[in-house]
């Protein structure tokens, strides 16, 4: 029984570390031009509007849109 509990233990941990991999952060950006909307960093690092992978990288696609006027994250 012991070992059992110790095996059950080890999959649960490894299961919870493996779901966490695939977790993605989300910052809302608002500009002159547009209603708010939600720019979230995939797993792969790129950014993503509205589950579309936009191809840019979270950061690139981030400081362009500060860099064009928008504010995000505030």
């Amino acid at each position: 029984m012991k070992t059992f509990s110790s095996i059950l233990i080890i999959v649960t941990t490894l299961l919870a570390s493996c779901g966490s991999d695939d977790s993605r952060s989300c910052t809302t950006c608002t500009s002159d031009q547009t209603i708010p909307f939600t720019i979230c960093e995939e797993s792969n690092g790129n950014a993503s509007i509205n589950g579309e992978n936009t191809g840019v990288v979270y950061a690139t696609y981030i400081d362009g849109l500060i860099t064009a006027g928008a504010t995000c994250g505030e």
